[in-house]
């Protein structure tokens, strides 16, 4: 396959986030998607063929869409242009979500459930405080009315709360994607195992809640502490095999 280095790099770098979710149980067998911006090709888009799992995503095996869903690089494997709709639109709006990962874990989809949403309840869940968007249940994103919709309710929010059905977390960068999404499921667990406890709950103010939050992007994006935590991730999955640079 011809490509440009950097379209060689998005798709290692896309294959090892479905690794790295599959590793950390994010995934849904063959459903929801992690999706890549194609650097220097306007509307194109890297996915996972439809029906592979994500423990066997590879980087030649990711499939090159335009903005609604159809493939443009030839491959033989299948997509699923339905479960790129609200991908489409957060891509097509959005210019800093270059990447973007959609989940059904049963921790998300339970605060999904929650009428609160996520609560401050400790230091995870407050990186995300003022920086979580929310949108109501319509039924299977099958509509692409809905994109409008959903644009809207993330607004310029990292990541994005489908009210009884899942997760979404955008990045710059699948370092700061992968960041999004696994520190928002890990805030999800420990609410559920908190309000699970019967126990009443002690929840921060907002005033130490953005303090913290601002707290959270001084680590990430002027210590540096993102592309550490990024490196770490990529040596768990370098550990069990590199075949997903194939």
């Amino acid at each position: 396959m011809t490509m440009s280095p950097e379209e060689k790099q998005t798709r290692e770098e896309l294959a090892a986030c479905y690794r790295l979710a599959a590793l950390h149980k994010f995934t849904d067998l063959i459903y929801t998607h992690i999706t890549a911006r194609v650097p220097g090709e306007d509307g194109h888009f890297l996915i996972n063929p439809y029906g592979w799992r994500w423990e066997e995503i590879t980087a030649s095996s990711l499939v090159k869409i335009d903005v609604d869903g159809n493939k443009v690089d030839g491959s033989p494997q299948r997509v699923n242009p339905a479960g790129f709709t609200i991908h489409s639109a957060v891509h097509m709006n959005r210019h800093d979500a270059a990447w973007i990962m959609h989940t059904h874990t049963r921790a998300g989809v339970a605060v999904s459930c929650m009428e609160e949403g996520l609560l401050p309840l400790n230091q995870i869940s407050l990186q995300f405080a003022g920086r979580i968007g929310y949108h109501d249940f319509e039924g299977i994103a099958l509509d692409l009315e809905e994109r409008e919709r959903i644009v809207e309710d993330l607004g310029d929010h990292p990541v994005l709360m489908l009210r009884n059905h899942g997760l979404i977390a955008t990045g710059r960068s699948a370092a700061e994607m992968f960041n999004n999404m696994f520190y928002l499921e890990r805030a999800c667990e420990i609410q559920i195992a908190a309000t699970s406890s019967g126990q009443p709950l002690r929840l921060v103010s907002e005033e130490i809640a953005a303090r913290v939050q601002k707290q959270y992007v001084q680590m990430n994006e002027e210590d540096g502490d993102l592309e550490l935590e990024w490196q770490a991730h990529l040596r768990s999955i370098e550990g069990v095999g590199a075949d997903f640079r194939a």
